[in-house]
């Protein structure tokens, strides 16, 4: 897509009528650099859409979306492209153009790499570095990490604020209006739409407002907007912890070690409480050594963070064995390396996405059932947004709609992995009771994002492409189609 076939598509989408007469606004392109791009052999271009910040004001503040173009080489490719976003909420979704060549989807098809609101390399992008500054402080200085944060969020809410920011602009509704106005403005008549995560149920919401422009959508450990995950994270971590303990009992070896691990498990975490360990830490790059405090939240950050991690999943077991045996130095050294070297910042989007769409709906009687129910794990916050960071972010919901299920016969394919602590495969059997035409894969062994992670995810992908409304089948042992 060259610039005078951009200057082109700008020229028609300010000439379309009715639509914009609608709306009350023309969604608009420019060129821009790209950001990232995609392999010598492919064609990249880029552009931003710009729209209004807030489309209950259309003619006030504009913000920028960039977006990434990956043209297939083939003369006969399909009209219908492949359309990425990512999760989070507040994830990048440029990057994966890197590897696109790589992906079955690019002999066939179009590739859009497109940046929501707020993110990474939107304009204007909300992070709150106020935050990972507050958790380094609270940690150097054995301080209260809530309230430090808390306080971190109020600023950073206050400074985008002041800088004319609309934060109850950034939520699920406003994205799936994007999404929409990209399609529109680039006249493509029909998207295959694939997303991880929270991203899932960003993707269902734009099925569900601009049904006409969908062909299909490919989600991968989908979050739909219908959930309140809130309250259910806790269950979603208890039950991947059963089917890596149900696995280590009969896969193991050493039954001494390994027979009776979920029971204590559960055992050491409760008897732990609220205590707190002391660790000597030496910070990397600063020749000092600093008395660093951890209690039992850290211990489950870093079992969790490991069964988010392919290749540590197998390792979880003898993680938790030697956190009962009290051998918690390497892994705490580790876990605060990440926690001093961290140089990303929390996404504001996240938050406004985060407190607006989930939280807003999430009941506390029903979180705290959860911390009864699985006393080991109460008090832990599995999500970093929590109840008393939207108090400070201060977002309206979104309207009750959005978190309403729907019934749609467009073909979907859903995966999960039997393993992951976050979205659960139930997730998708729920999807699926309202999307007959959908099909499932389940990857064993797997957590979250296996299909979009994997060699035998990305042959689903094109096969459903081909052909989205026939079964498909597996010959992978590890991956289950239903």
């Amino acid at each position: 897509m060259t610039k005078k076939v951009f200057a082109a598509i700008l020229l028609v989408t300010l000439l379309q009528g009715l639509h914009a007469q609608t709306k009350g606004y023309t969604p608009k392109i420019e060129p821009c650099a790209c950001a990232f791009k995609a392999d010598s052999s492919l064609k990249t271009t880029c552009g931003y859409l710009i729209v209004p910040e807030n489309r209950s004001r259309p003619a006030g503040k504009t913000i920028k979306l960039p977006f990434i173009y990956v043209h297939s080489n083939n003369p006969n490719k399909k009209k219908d492209p492949v359309l990425y976003t990512t999760g989070g909420p507040g994830g990048s979704s440029l990057r994966p153009v890197r590897n696109i060549h790589r992906r079955s989807l690019i002999a066939d098809r179009d590739f859009i790499a497109f940046e929501q609101r707020g993110t990474q390399y939107a304009v204007p992008c909300l992070n709150c570095d106020e935050i990972n500054t507050a958790i380094k402080y609270a940690y150097r200085n054995n301080l209260p990490k809530d309230s430090l944060i808390m306080e971190a969020a109020r600023h950073c809410r206050q400074r985008l604020e002041g800088e004319g920011i609309d934060l109850s602009a950034y939520n699920t509704v406003e994205s799936a209006a994007d999404i929409e106005d990209l399609r529109r403005a680039l006249k493509i008549d029909s998207l295959n739409l694939m997303g991880i995560s929270y991203s899932g149920g960003l993707l269902m919401t734009v099925l569900h407002n601009y049904p006409a422009g969908i062909r299909s959508l490919i989600l991968d450990s989908p979050l739909p907007e219908f959930i309140n995950i809130d309250e259910d994270e806790l269950a979603n971590f208890n039950e991947a912890l059963k089917t890596i303990f149900a696995k280590s009992r009969t896969d193991s070896a050493n039954q001494v070690l390994y027979g009776n691990l979920e029971e204590r498990f559960k055992e050491y975490l409760s008897s732990i409480g609220n205590k707190t360990f002391s660790l000597a830490y030496q910070e990397k790059g600063t020749g000092k050594t600093l008395n660093i405090h951890y209690g039992r939240n850290e211990l489950l950050d870093i079992i969790e963070n490991s069964i988010f991690d392919f290749s540590s999943i197998k390792d979880v077991p003898a993680i938790i064995n030697d956190f009962i045996s009290g051998n918690h130095q390497p892994y705490m050294q580790a876990y605060f390396d990440g926690v001093f070297q961290s140089s990303g910042a929390t996404s504001g989007m996240r938050l406004s996405v985060y407190c607006s769409d989930k939280m807003a709906y999430a009941r506390d009687k029903v979180i705290n059932q959860q911390y009864m129910l699985y006393p080991y794990m109460s008090g832990y916050h599995i999500n970093d947004v929590y109840r008393g960071l939207c108090k400070c972010w201060q977002v309206p919901a979104i309207a009750p709609q959005t978190k309403m299920p729907f019934y749609a016969d467009v073909p979907v394919l859903l995966a999960a992995g039997d393993t992951d602590p976050a979205c659960r495969p139930l997730y998708n059997d729920m999807i699926h009771h309202y999307m007959p035409n959908s099909q499932r894969l389940l990857f064993t062994g797997k957590s979250h994002g296996p299909m979009l992670n994997t060699r035998e995810g990305d042959v689903f992908i094109g096969a459903f492409l081909d052909n989205p409304y026939q079964k498909l089948t597996s010959t992978v042992k590890d991956v289950i189609v239903y």
